[in-house]
């Protein structure tokens, strides 16, 4: 299993993840980077387990982030 783990608390609001995988990030009210789908928050970092198939758009979008919060791993 995959997850991404994103430290919101961290964001500039550049939204460059969201430009570059509309389908899996968005912009919130607050304007900062936000996972779609079921993340949950474990001590101020939000997590989410992907699907294979969006692996490669969610190293794209970490790509991207010019602060680096957002990390793809596999689960152990």
């Amino acid at each position: 299993m995959v997850k991404v783990v994103h430290f919101k608390k961290d964001c500039i609001s550049c939204g460059a993840c969201a430009a570059i995988a509309p389908e899996l990030w968005e912009m919130d009210a607050k304007g900062l980077a936000q996972l779609k789908g079921d993340a949950k928050e474990v001590n101020g970092v939000w997590e989410l387990k992907i699907d294979t198939k969006d692996k490669e758009k969610h190293i794209e979008a970490a790509e991207v982030c010019p602060v680096n919060i957002i990390k793809v791993e596999e689960e152990k």
